[in-house]
């Protein structure tokens, strides 16, 4: 969330990024205001209540109590019995319309009330030509015993899937493809290097196998738990299944403070994500690219506020680089205001061309958060000079798996069903040129 400060001294900047989020109408600044007017009179008048009834206690240690420091003492015990309770209700609804008003959007991103508004920012490749008709990844990988749907939707219902066979094979090299790749310092400098990010770490990630759920305050903290609709909650539990590994890991370090020398601290998670998808009944129910349940490796970093926006556009560059590994046709965009999220200061896409859909589709996202998200979970950095402040966040796709797989046996696809493996994957399947 926002700094109420901020918020006072940037009113009408704030106010733009709620007009320009599609908030307008939904968040009243001045109804914020004046309930932290209120509670911070409220929380004066508490403290001087509770230093008054401090210096009565002190005198009366000592000696026979006095009677009227006795009556002063239930008076101002009865007090505070009546301005407490009113403290924690303000401080309560304080907190809770605060949390509504969105990031401030970074100077770059474009203006627009609809994704349409998005911005082409790049294309990269030429769209894959077939001397044949090109089928979708679905229809290949029903043809090849690679995809049960069927039987999924028997035993847990509709959005859900067995991959099998070599489609597994596939999953497991590029899985490993990344992490390898990730964790290599070279590769993060050779990325660096190549897209002139001077002055940032050539750390590599550190890989994690995250818990799949976390708890209702966690998920909130993150700003990922809305909409509700579209997760799912453990019943009679404030445990969820959570929707992407960035919810596990942005969160872990929730209420601790970093030393400045060690970041930035990034990592790489790998965890079976769960979603609703409520609201997209009929959208792609073909094949595999909405599922209630789908494999994920994400990005995630802690850093300085020097260099956040470098980090962001680390994990674009490195997001780029996984796909020109494969050798995928791709286009970048960068997401408008309104297409960005409510805690994002900044958001880019890629999207590959899936020629057996005859489109570009997302594969890639990134996520530049600021501080907005480490305000709530109140982790921060300890700076050389000794001052303590919150770190800024960054998250981003390095694969959805599901969708991986899509770009490449859509891409790769041979007229006789089979699917030609990317040369980069090849170590990973013992050599295998097709699959």
């Amino acid at each position: 969330m926002l700094d109420i400060n901020y918020i006072r001294a940037n009113r009408g900047k704030v106010e733009d990024a709620i007009r320009n989020k599609g908030y307008e109408g939904e968040i009243n600044l001045e109804e914020i205001l004046k309930l932290d007017d209120e509670r911070k009179e409220l929380s004066v008048k508490v403290d001087g209540l509770r230093r008054e009834r401090n210096t009565i206690a002190a005198q009366m240690k000592n000696g026979k109590p006095d009677a009227a420091l006795i009556e002063q003492g239930k008076a101002l015990k009865k007090q505070l019995a009546e301005v407490e309770p009113k403290l924690a209700e303000v401080e309560e609804s304080f907190i809770s319309k605060l949390k509504t008003v969105p990031n401030i959007p970074e100077d770059d991103v474009p203006v627009g009330l609809s994704e349409d508004e998005n911005v082409v920012a790049e294309v990269c490749g030429e769209p894959t030509k077939f001397s044949f008709e090109p089928r979708t990844h679905y229809d290949l990988a029903q043809k090849r015993g690679w995809l049960d749907k069927e039987r999924a939707a028997k035993v847990t219902g509709s959005r859900f899937a067995y991959i099998k066979g070599d489609m597994v094979k596939l999953q497991m090299a590029i899985v490993n493809f990344v992490m390898n790749s990730l964790s290599d310092e070279n590769v993060i400098k050779e990325i660096i290097e190549k897209n002139n990010l001077e002055g940032i770490s050539t750390k590599p990630f550190t890989l994690v196998l995250p818990p799949l759920m976390l708890r209702t305050d966690m998920y909130d903290a993150m700003d990922r738990l809305e909409p509700r609709e579209d997760r799912y909650k453990i019943e009679g539990q404030e445990l969820w299944l959570q929707g992407s590994a960035e919810h596990v890991l942005g969160s872990m370090h929730q209420g601790e403070i970093f030393d400045e020398k060690e970041l930035p601290i990034r990592y790489l998670g790998y965890a079976t994500s769960f979603r609703e998808e409520a609201g997209t009944y009929g959208k792609d129910m073909e094949g595999i690219i909405r599922m209630h349940q789908f494999d994920k490796l994400e990005m995630e970093s802690f850093s300085t506020k020097e260099t956040s926006r470098k980090e962001h556009e680390l994990f674009v560059a490195i997001q780029r680089w996984l796909v020109e590994q494969l050798e995928l046709p791709y286009r970048v965009i960068q997401k408008c205001t309104y297409d960005i999220g409510k805690p994002d200061a900044r958001g880019i896409d890629i999207e590959v061309w899936m020629p057996g859909q005859n489109k570009y589709r997302e594969t890639h996202t990134a996520d530049y958060m600021t501080d907005y998200q480490s305000r709530r979970l109140a982790t921060r950095v300890r700076r050389a000079d000794g001052e303590v402040e919150l770190v800024h966040t960054n998250d981003a796709t390095a694969f959805a798996l599901g969708r991986a797989m899509v770009a490449v046996i859509e891409n790769y696809q041979n007229e006789d069903y089979s699917v030609t493996v990317p040369e980069v994957l090849r170590k990973y399947l013992d050599g295998k040129e097709k699959l």
